[in-house]
Formats: structure tokens, C-alpha cells, sequence
């Protein structure tokens, strides 16, 4: 018994070690993990409509904002703010075409579940990400940019523009797609980039 259960433990610690990890990555991968669940969740009761996808989308894009506007205030490094920047120009003009759309077509966006928790966690990231300074915060941002841009891009792809019923946000929601799987590529380079610069201290 004691060795069966000596084996249960060792056989849990990746999953602790993995928890641990995600924990100290801070909330906004948490974050966009939420945008996955909730989604899926919405999917097998009732796929979302057209307005809660829209606020859900809207909510996504503006979080990035935020958290693009507090790197622009905090870090140094050049790269970090190009990407930073980056990410408010780009975010700021999806969010304008989804705005122009819904009035288009007379939606209003329907706030829901998941864009509240979406806050509500970036609310405590921006909170924790207060608190470091330097290199650590520029590690700290890009790698929950890495992590929630590749969450929301899967969400995207498998959830919200499946479930999308109006051809116009469709299409917006695809080019949207297209252009934040550019921004995971970006954030991704970036945060190799400072991992070497930091291994070579």
C-alpha cells in the first residue's frame, strides 16, 4: 500500500509542478484559459450568439489594451515596447471594426460569464505585474502575451467563429484570427530573445 501510494504521488507531481508553473505565469494565461472553457462550456449547453461573441471579442481585445498600455508605462527594453505598441494600434483597430459592425447591424454586445471573468482576472494581473520592475516584468508580460494569444486564438478558431451566425463577424473574427496568430509568432520570438539576453547575464 505504502509503495502503491508512493507511486500515486510521484505520478501527480507533473501535474502539481504544471499548476505551480501556470500559477507563477501570472493570470492572464488563466484568463484566457477561461475565454477556452467558458466557450466550450457555451458551446455544449447553447453555442454563444452573435452578441455575447461579440462582447466576448470586444472584452479580449481591450484587456490586451490594458495590459499593452502598462508595458508602454513600465519596461525599458525597445522590443518589449515595439510589441507593446504593436499590440495597441492593432487591438484598438479591431476593436473600432467590431464596434462599427455591431451598430451596422443594430447588435448590441451582450455582456456574459466569460467576459466578466476575463476581467476580473487581467484586473489581478495588471495588479501583480505592478509589483516588478526590469527584466521581470518584461519576462512576466511577454510570456502571458504568448500564453493568452494562443488560448484566444484557439478559442477563436474552434468556438467563437464556428458559432458565429452572421457572415460579416464571421469575417471579421477570421481576419482578426489571421492577424493575432501574427502576434503569437511576435510574442514568441520576443520572449526567446530575452531568455537569451538573460542566459548570456
Amino acid at each position: 500500500m505504502a509503495r502503491c501510494r508512493s507511486h500515486e504521488i510521484a505520478s501527480e507531481e507533473p501535474d502539481r509542478k504544471d499548476m505551480s508553473s501556470r500559477r507563477s505565469s501570472l493570470l492572464l494565461p488563466l484568463a484566457a484559459s477561461l475565454l477556452t472553457m467558458a466557450a466550450s462550456a457555451a458551446e455544449q449547453a447553447a453555442k454563444p450568439t452573435d452578441p455575447q461573441i461579440a462582447h466576448i471579442v470586444y472584452t479580449a481585445n481591450l484587456l490586451d489594451i490594458e495590459a499593452a498600455k502598462q508595458a508602454l508605462q513600465k519596461s525599458k527594453n525597445d522590443g518589449v515596447r515595439t510589441f507593446a505598441q504593436q499590440m495597441v494600434g492593432d487591438h484598438t483597430t479591431v476593436n473600432n471594426q467590431a464596434l462599427a459592425l455591431v451598430k451596422k447591424l443594430n447588435v448590441k454586445p451582450e455582456d456574459n460569464p466569460t467576459s466578466q471573468s476575463l476581467k476580473k482576472e487581467a484586473d489581478a494581473t495588471r495588479n501583480k505585474l505592478a509589483s516588478l520592475n526590469g527584466a521581470a516584468f518584461d519576462k512576466a508580460y511577454i510570456d502571458n502575451e504568448v500564453a493568452y494569444h494562443k488560448t484566444v486564438n484557439n478559442a477563436l478558431s474552434d468556438t467563437l467563429i464556428p458559432s458565429a451566425q452572421n457572415a460579416e463577424l464571421k469575417a471579421l473574427l477570421q481576419s482578426g484570427l489571421a492577424l493575432f496568430q501574427a502576434h503569437q509568432k511576435h510574442a514568441e520570438q520576443l520572449a526567446s530573445q530575452l531568455q537569451s539576453a538573460s542566459a548570456s547575464q
